[in-house]
Formats: C-alpha cells, structure tokens, sequence
C-alpha cells in the first residue's frame, strides 16, 4: 500500500542557512564584502535594466574571470561546505522523517531557492532532498566553466514547483505534464507545506496557503516584525522562529501537519468502508 505523502517545500538563504549561501565561501573567495559583492549585483541591475537574479549570476561570471578563477562546478560545490545553518537543521530531516514514518506518512523534502543549485549540492544537507530547484549554470564540457545560465528562479518563479510537487512532475525544462490536467494529484495541495524567511518568499506562500496546504514564515535573532505584517495580512498560514530543534514551535508545527494527514487519511479509510 502506498504511503500519503507529506511534502515540505524550502527556501534556503535566511530559512535554512543563516544567511545568503554565497556570503560563506563564494564572495570572500573573490576577496570581496558580502556588501561589496550585492553592490556590484545591484549595480549591474540598474546600469542594464537586468532581472536581479540574473544580474547576480552574471557578476559571479564577471568577478571570477577577472581574478582568473576558474568557475566550475567542482569550484562551486566547494563554497557549499563552510555553509552555516540556523539552529537543529543539521538534525531536522531525519527526525521529521521518523516522526512521518511512525504516523504511517512519507514525508518529502523539496529545497527551492534563488541561490546557486551547485553551492548547494556541496552542503552537508544536500542529500535530504528529493529535488533541489535553483539557479544552474550551463557549463562548457571543455572548460568546464560557465557558458550561460540554466536556470534562473526568482521570487515568482517559485510557485510553479507547489505545482510541480503536486503533480509529480519534476523535470523543470518540462512544460508539458506540468501544465495538464491531472485529476488525482501525487501530492494533494492539502498535504504541502511551504517554509520561508519573508518577502520574497511571499507568491509561494501565498499560493500554499490559498490552496488549503500550510506556508510558515520563519525568522532569526528575535526579528519577529519582519514577518508579523505578512502573517498579520493573513499571507501566511503560521510565523515560528527560525529554530529547528526537537521541540521548537517549527518542530511542534510540523508534527501537527503529519497528524492532520494522518487523520485525514483515517478518516478516508473510514468512509471508504462504510
């Protein structure tokens, strides 16, 4: 018998790591300020009228060659290793994950950022997840460095992967499947959770929220005001601190989204032989 699925979907920057991915290892590996390098981004951006994430990857391009280091995959997998995570991450995945398990609920772990994919394949969380959606490089077979991007995902990008989860159709370059009609969903909007830091954020939140699944804005070091106005303006479903240790607020909210579904699931169960 097949398992209902509980699945979580991630921001990273700010949600998971305690703060941008790129601020650990990339930037000061160019000899670079965070400050410094999001200056040159956002002064890229306005000089050419490029989208911001855009203009990110391209100044990562651009600051790279001029220090001639060779941007590669293997390069950026490295910046992922010294990523700092807010606190109990490290421990979370598998202890929700058991917790799933003993409700008789499959719990799935989705990360969707703005960050670099290849930053994040080298982190030491990586392999919790099912998918990992970010921005990629396409990089030259010769070289080995970056030719063009592969995938940009902003903010508003960000909401066709609840849809993506729902349906199963994961393959980000296919715009077929998630586009169809599909009557019995992999994943029932009801059963997705989405977790992020704020405003940007804010699109998938919603469409998670009106969708009848769960969005939780979560926030560090006492910094409470900055999501109390999107929870305020009823934009998502619950705020917590950004603390993912056993028997935090997020800890004890996740639990009560594996036990709704599992309830539910009771209840179907009950119908069904009536």
């Amino acid at each position: 018998m097949t398992r209902p699925i509980l699945a979580i979907l991630y921001d990273f920057d700010s949600t998971l790591a305690t703060m941008d991915m790129q601020n650990f290892s990339f930037i000061p590996s160019l000899g670079l300020t965070p400050k410094e390098f999001w200056e040159l981004t956002g002064e890229f951006a306005k000089e050419t009228g490029c989208e911001r994430t855009l203009s990110y990857l391209y100044t990562m391009v651009r600051e790279t060659k001029k220090r001639g280091i060779k941007m590669t995959r293997e390069y950026l997998n490295e910046m992922g290793k010294n990523i700092e995570y807010m606190k109990g991450v490290e421990g979370w995945f598998e202890r929700i994950n058991k917790y799933g398990e003993s409700k008789g609920i499959k719990v799935e772990h989705y990360l969707i950022s703005s960050g670099n994919k290849e930053i994040v394949e080298g982190c030491s969380i990586y392999k919790y997840f099912k998918r990992v959606y970010g921005c990629e490089f396409l990089f030259d077979s010769e070289s080995g460095e970056p030719l063009w991007p592969k995938f940009a995902v902003n903010y508003t990008q960000k909401t066709q992967y609840f849809y993506r989860v729902s349906k199963g159709a994961f393959d980000a370059a296919d715009d077929v499947k998630i586009n169809e009609k599909t009557p019995v969903k992999r994943v029932p909007y009801t059963n997705i959770v989405y977790i992020g830091d704020g405003m940007t954020d804010i699109p998938a939140m919603v469409i998670a929220k009106n969708s009848g699944g769960t969005s939780i804005a979560v926030y560090s070091n006492g910094n409470k005001e900055k999501v109390l106005p999107i929870y305020q303006e009823e934009r998502v479903s619950h705020i917590a601190p950004a603390d993912y240790s056993e028997g935090s607020k997020l800890d004890l909210l996740m639990h009560l989204m594996i036990d709704k579904v599992s309830l539910s699931e009771s209840f179907k169960g009950i119908k069904e032989r009536e």
